[in-house]
């Protein structure tokens, strides 16, 4: 059982630090890509929406009860992550800075990522 969970967690973890370096890196350290508006933000729902999902599906294997509580303090603890994330981008990160659009990119990848989960893999599920 805890080799299975073990094995359930990694994407989630590992999804997470992924997010972190992204993050965190500098600004001039960026390849000039393309001229694709809203580019940045499509990316950010992308990684935030995908951490959730991950997230959503390691606590489902536990077969806890109360998932949807569960799923829904995922959902607030990675919006936080991505308010988190501004402000040391804001504060620590050479040629970085807030964006609220980051933020609000944030939390819909996260609305997205508990939704789709909780639509595809619950829906059949009694949750509590």
């Amino acid at each position: 059982m805890k080799k299975n969970l073990l094995h359930a967690i990694w994407p989630a973890i590992v999804w997470s630090v992924i997010i972190f370096i992204l993050l965190t890196i500098p600004g001039q350290d960026f390849p000039a890509g393309p001229k694709i508006p809203f580019l940045d933000k499509v990316i950010h729902v992308f990684l935030f929406g995908v951490q959730v999902f991950l997230w959503c599906r390691f606590i489902d294997r536990i077969k806890t009860p109360h998932v949807l509580w569960i799923f829904l303090l995922i959902f607030l603890i990675s919006c936080i992550y991505g308010i988190v994330m501004e402000y040391v981008q804001l504060y620590w990160i050479a040629n970085r800075g807030f964006e609220t659009g980051d933020i609000l990119a944030d939390i819909t990848g996260s609305m997205a990522g508990w939704l789709i989960y909780r639509y595809y893999f619950l829906k059949k599920q009694e949750v509590v």
